[in-house]
């Protein structure tokens, strides 16, 4: 009876043991892949165009995410005779086990992968494009978080070979994040939410859409091409965005094609704060959800989008293209504007038309800057697109050196100025935020993108001071 005693014991001991053994409850991490990718940032990584983030909670101290992508590039040569490539493929089908989302994309696919970043803090939120091209390569995986359940941590590298096959340029990813089910758990019961969930017909090959928001019908026609708020990737011809919203606005789909362009048409729709659009678009059309506009859409009554039976203010054309309602006092400009005959009006309304798609053109080199940040963060193909852009200002400036003859052999009398110059400001101060944006992101300013900055502060100060002196 008594050794029976000591038996029992020494198998409660062993259990109890087993059950306070940290090894036995926790998550691993996938070693592995954490080594190789370590390897090939240590190698190949370029720290100049590295982006690092770390977000703590401020009470316990806690990572609530991390963010770490670093570019590389390499000759094929020294990633063979490193095994780099092989050690990928050996080490992510081999922590693949501890892992509860794994992918890997072969060259010639057409399947994209977006990787989507969720924090506490809806403000921190973004989305990272892993794979943005038919021609790369891509493995991932996504594990628990050891030290917290709700938190996911992902890795993913992707990479393309140069067209002689000689240089690999590629991107890893190590992020920790919130679960996405965990983020959109959360979110499903807020009645704040707005949500489109998208189709996309086999026979068309849209890639991407932007989204644009606004609080008026008026100011949604107003908004230029390159100021949306979100883009949105097509991924197995499905898409979905959400956003949180206080009160009904307006918003536009606007689809982006492989090459980069952006449709002639798109699509408005009524945005309502707890309601979800489900969208499925053609070819030159798409399927409404009849359900959701007869509810709180076009044909309930409350739409935004539908035009209202309100007196129309004639607009005003000004320098750039862009519509502005008229004053009930007009200002200097529409006033010298009236005055012109229909000759020179046409040629006002010419010069205004060309300028309008300079501007729209310089939007679309800025968008694809964003969308490299997002994907391969490709400093080459970044720069080649800076080039362009400088071009692309040097061309417009002459637009607007022709224009001010115009004004000054038509008479534009000083005080008119003013209206001009801020308009062409405007252009420079935007671009200037998104320089800002791209240092930020890339960490970095390569040669071609400090040209750009030092033309276009450059640019900006002149028109600050011709602004000044009209007031002098």
């Amino acid at each position: 009876m008594k050794r029976l005693v000591i038996m029992l014991l020494i198998a409660c001991s062993a259990v109890t043991t087993i059950s306070a053994d940290p090894s036995a409850s926790t998550q691993k991490k996938p070693e592995n892949v954490i080594a190789t990718l370590n390897a090939i940032i240590q190698k190949f990584g370029n720290s100049s165009g590295q982006t690092y983030s770390v977000n703590r909670n401020p009470n316990t101290g806690i990572i609530e995410s991390s963010i770490k992508i670093v570019p590389f590039r390499c000759s094929t040569n020294a990633m063979q005779n490193d095994n780099v490539l092989n050690a990928v493929a050996i080490n992510f089908p081999k922590d693949e086990p501890l892992s509860y989302q794994f992918q890997h994309i072969q060259p010639g696919s057409k399947q994209y992968f977006l990787l989507n970043v969720y924090t506490n803090n809806e403000a921190d939120n973004t989305s990272l494009h892993v794979r943005t091209h038919d021609d790369q390569e891509m493995w991932m995986m996504c594990c628990k978080n050891p030290e917290n359940p709700q938190l996911r941590d992902a890795y993913a590298i992707s990479w393309v070979l140069s067209s002689d096959k000689k240089i690999a340029n590629g991107v890893i990813y190590m992020v920790t994040s919130l679960r996405p089910d965990v983020y959109e758990k959360n979110f499903e019961s807020s009645k704040k939410m707005f949500k489109i969930v998208g189709r996309v017909d086999d026979n068309i090959k849209d890639s991407l859409y932007n989204i644009y928001i606004a609080d008026s019908r008026e100011a949604l026609y107003n908004l230029k091409d390159h100021e949306y708020v979100a883009c949105i990737p097509v991924v197995n011809k499905r898409f979905e965005w959400q956003t949180e919203l206080t009160k009904p606005c307006v918003g536009r789909l606007r689809c982006i094609f492989p090459d980069g362009s952006l449709c002639s048409a798109w699509i408005d729709l009524d945005f309502v704060p707890g309601e979800t659009y489900n969208i499925t678009v053609h070819n030159g059309y798409y399927d409404e959800d009849k359900d959701y506009e007869r509810r709180v859409g076009r044909q309930s009554g409350k739409s935004l989008i539908e035009p209202r039976a309100a007196k129309v203010v004639e607009d005003t054309l000004t320098l750039n293209g862009v519509y502005y309602k008229a004053d009930p006092e007009p200002d200097d400009f529409t006033k010298w504007r009236k005055n012109l005959g229909e000759q020179q009006e046409m040629q006002l309304k010419i010069r205004a038309e060309r300028i309008q798609m300079a501007i729209e053109k310089l939007g679309k080199s800025y968008d694809m800057i964003k969308m490299y940040l997002k994907g391969t963060n490709d400093g080459y193909m970044m720069d080649v697109q800076f080039k362009e852009i400088l071009k692309q200002n040097q061309e417009l400036e002459a637009k607007w050196q022709d224009a001010i003859k115009f004004f000054k052999a038509n008479g534009l009398t000083p005080m008119a100025y003013p209206k001009v110059l801020k308009e062409i400001i405007e252009v420079y101060t935007g671009q200037l935020r998104e320089l800002d944006n791209y240092y930020k992101q890339h960490g970095a300013m390569s040669k071609a993108a400090r040209k750009v900055n030092t033309y276009v502060l450059k640019q900006n100060e002149k028109y600050m001071d011709a602004l000044e002196k009209v007031f002098d």
